[in-house]
C-alpha cells in the first residue's frame, strides 16, 4: 500500500508566516518545485484527464530495440538503400519506442544516425522535445537538440533551452534551461507562476531524479531564491533531502528560520524533521512520522525546545493519531476497530506561545482518547477511554470536561415476532474531573435504554409507535447536597410518529419534475420525574431546528430527560428531478403544541 501523492507533502512546525512560506508549497513536495499556476475561470477543465499507466508500457528485451526495424513516412522520399534516405515533407521516423517527426529528416541506417530540421518533434517513452534541429543516434540515443522546449511525462514537467545533449536513452544535459511543473494554460502569454531557471540542469531517468546547477527559483516572474544546485524528482516518487528554509519574524519569538529535513523511508513510512530557530526563544525540535499499513495508519508528530529563553523552562509538544483493525484470529468473530489520538503539551501557555504548532495543540482543551469497539451482526460493544487536558489561562479560566475513565457500550438490536423491532442498549461510564472546578462530585453512571417499536412502512406513508424505558443509576464519590450517595431514575417514552406522501407532476423553467406534499404528525409523550439534585455529566440542550423538532427529547446526552406532552405538526414539500431522482429543493415548516408545560 503507497501514499496517494497528495499525502505526502511533509508538514512544519512552528511555520512562520512570512511570505517566504509560500516557497514551501513550491518545494516541499518531494523537494520537487513544483506548483499550481492560477486557473482562470473561463478555462474549462477536461471532462476526462488520461494518467499513464506502467501496466501498459511495451517492455522491451536487451537487444530487441537495436534489432527493431525503423518506420519511414513522408510526402517525398529519396535516398540509397540499406544507406542513407532523405524524407521530406511531414518526414516521421519510428523505431522501438521512439517516434522523430520534422519538415525535413536524413536517416543513416549504417549508423543509426538521423538529422531533422523544421518543426521537429521527438517523443521518446512519453517525454517530448520540439525545436529546429536535432542530430540524433537513434538506438542509442545519443546526440543533441537545439533550442527545444520538452515535456516529460511522468510528472508533467516542462521548460526550455538552449541545447539539449542526449548522453543515452536515460541521461541528458539541458543548457540555459527552464524547469516548472505548473499546469500549462493555452495562450502565448502565459508563464507558469513557479518557475526554475539554471545554467545547466542534469536529467537522470534511471534514478528519477533532476539537478540544476547555478539555478533561480522565481514566482510570478520574480526571482526569490538564487541557489548553487538543487535536486528535484522527475516522477511522482518521493525523494529524500533537505527541503527549503523559511524564514519569518515575530514580535516575540524574533527572527525565526524553518530547514526541514524529509526523509523517505519507505514506499508507506516517511518522516520530516523540523528544526526550527527562534532568536528570542532558542531551538525548536520538530519530527512527524507517517505510516500506512494495509489494515492500520497514523501520524506521530513531537516538537521539543530543551531551553526556552523567555519562559525559562523546557517546552513540547506531542500529538498522535492512530486508526485501525486488530485480527482476532477467530472465525466468525472478525476484527476489533482501534482508534487513538492523543495530544499532550508541557504547560498551560504552550497554545499561546507556539501559535503555528500543530492545529491540535493550539486549542485549550486538549483530547486524548482511545477506542476499541468490536460488532458482529446485531451486536456490538465498545471501550472508551477520554481525557482531556484543560490549559488554564487565570484571566479567563475554564470548566474542565469530565474525563471518561473508562466508557464501555454495548448494543443488541431484535426482531422478537410480528414485525417488532426491538433494541438493549448498555452504558457504563466512570467521570472524573476537577471538582473543585466542576462544583459536583464524580460518579459511575450506568444506563440501560430498552426500546420496542412497530413500523408500518409504504410508499405512500408511514406509521410507526414507539415505546422507550430508560434507566439510569449513578454512584457518587462524595455525597450529594441532600447526603445521597446514589440515585436512580426510570424514565418511559411512548411517541406515535405518522406521515404521508403526495406527489404530483411539475415543471420548472422546461425542466420536468416531480413534486411531493409531506405532511407529519409526531406525538410523544414522557412523565416528569425530578433530576434537580442529579449532576450533568454530558448533557446539552438540543439545538431547535426543524431536524430536532421532532426529536422525544429536548436534552442531547443521558443526564437530563425532558418531561413532554406534545403534538408536532408540520408538511414539507421537495422538488425530484422526474428522470433521476436528484433532490432541487426542499422546503418545510413545523409547529410544536405543548398540552403541558416542560418542567426539566
Amino acid at each position: 500500500m503507497r501514499f496517494r501523492p497528495s499525502d505526502l507533502t511533509p508538514g512544519l512546525y512552528h511555520q512562520p508566516s512570512w511570505a517566504a512560506a509560500a516557497l514551501v508549497c513550491a518545494l516541499a513536495s518531494h523537494t520537487a518545485v513544483h506548483a499550481q499556476a492560477a486557473e482562470p475561470a473561463k478555462v474549462a477543465e477536461p471532462a476526462m484527464l488520461l494518467k499513464s499507466s506502467p501496466l501498459l508500457e511495451e517492455k522491451l528485451r536487451p537487444g530487441q530495440a537495436k534489432a527493431a526495424p525503423a518506420f519511414l513516412q513522408a510526402d517525398r522520399m529519396t535516398g540509397r538503400p540499406d544507406l542513407d534516405t532523405v524524407l521530406e515533407g511531414k518526414a516521421v521516423l519510428r523505431k522501438a519506442d521512439t517516434v522523430i517527426q520534422a519538415d525535413r529528416l536524413t536517416y543513416d541506417q549504417s549508423t543509426d544516425r538521423a538529422v531533422a530540421t523544421g518543426n521537429v518533434r521527438i517523443n521518446r517513452g512519453g517525454n517530448v522535445y520540439e525545436g529546429p534541429l536535432l542530430d540524433l543516434k537513434v538506438e542509442a540515443f545519443e546526440g543533441f537538440f537545439t533550442a527545444p522546449t520538452y515535456q516529460f511525462l511522468q510528472n508533467s514537467a516542462h521548460g526550455t533551452a538552449d541545447r539539449a545533449d542526449f548522453h543515452d536513452a536515460s541521461h541528458a544535459t539541458v543548457h540555459n534551461a527552464t524547469y516548472s511543473t505548473c499546469r500549462k494554460q493555452p495562450g502565448p502569454d502565459w508563464l507558469p507562476d513557479w518557475i526554475l531557471r539554471a545554467k545547466r540542469i542534469d536529467l537522470d531517468n534511471d534514478e528519477e531524479t533532476g539537478v540544476a546547477h547555478g539555478a533561480v527559483l522565481s514566482f510570478k516572474g520574480v526571482p526569490i531564491l538564487p541557489v548553487p544546485a538543487i535536486s528535484f524528482p522527475l516522477s511522482d516518487k518521493r525523494k529524500s533531502g533537505v527541503l527549503p528554509p523559511t524564514l519569518g519574524l515575530d514580535n516575540v519569538n524574533g527572527a525565526e528560520m524553518v530547514l526541514p529535513y524529509y526523509w523517505n523511508i519507505a514506499p508507506n513510512r516517511d518522516a520530516t524533521l523540523t528544526p526550527t530557530v527562534m532568536t528570542a526563544r532558542g531551538v525548536d525540535l520538530g519530527a512527524e512520522f507517517r505510516y500506512l499499513e494495509p489494515n492500520y495508519s497514523g501520524t506521530a508528530r513531537a516538537n521539543y525546545m530543551p531551553s526556552d529563553t523567555l519562559r525559562k523552562a523546557d517546552r513540547w509538544g506531542v500529538t498522535f493519531t492512530h486508526a485501525g483493525t486488530i485480527d482476532t484470529g477467530m472465525s466468525g468473530v472478525g476484527g476489533i476497530a482501534v482508534s487513538a489520538n492523543l495530544n499532550r503539551v508541557s504547560d498551560d501557555d504552550y497554545w499561546r506561545d507556539f501559535t503555528r504548532a500543530s492545529a491540535s495543540l493550539t486549542q485549550r482543551l486538549l483530547p486524548n482518547d482511545f477506542v476499541a469497539s468490536w460488532g458482529n451482526g446485531a451486536l456490538s460493544t465498545s471501550l472508551r477511554v477520554l481525557q482531556w487536558q484543560t490549559l488554564q489561562d487565570p484571566t479567563a479560566p475554564i470548566t474542565p470536561p469530565y474525563d471518561r475513565a473508562p466508557q464501555l457500550t454495548a448494543r443488541y438490536g431484535f426482531n422478537p415476532a410480528w414485525g417488532l423491532e426491538a433494541s438493549l442498549e448498555g452504558d457504563i461510564t466512570q467521570f472524573v474531573s476537577d471538582r473543585s472546578r466542576t462544583l459536583q462530585a464524580n460518579a459511575q453512571r450506568s444506563l440501560l435504554i430498552a426500546q420496542l417499536s412497530r413500523p408500518w412502512l409504504a410508499p405512500a406513508g408511514f406509521l410507526i409507535p414507539k415505546l422507550q424505558v430508560h434507566t439510569s443509576s449513578y454512584q457518587f464519590d462524595n455525597a450529594l447536597t441532600d447526603g445521597s450517595r446514589s440515585a436512580d431514575r426510570v424514565v418511559p417514552t411512548f411517541s406515535l410518529d405518522s406521515g404521508l406522501v403526495f406527489e404530483r407532476d411539475a415543471s420548472l423553467w422546461g425542466k420536468s419534475l416531480v413534486q411531493t406534499l409531506e405532511p407529519r404528525a409526531y406525538y410523544v409523550y414522557t412523565p416528569y420525574r425530578n433530576q434537580q439534585q442529579l449532576p450533568n455529566y454530558d448533557t446539552a440542550s438540543n439545538d431547535f431546528n426543524f431536524a430536532s423538532i421532532y426529536t422525544d427529547n429536548a436534552f442531547v446526552g443521558h443526564d437530563k430527560i425532558a418531561d413532554n406532552n406534545l403534538l408536532t405538526l408540520g408538511v414539507t414539500t421537495r422538488l425530484l428531478d422526474a428522470d433521476t431522482g436528484a433532490q432541487y429543493g426542499r422546503f418545510g415548516v413545523a409547529q410544536r403544541l405543548r398540552f403541558d408545560d416542560q418542567k426539566v
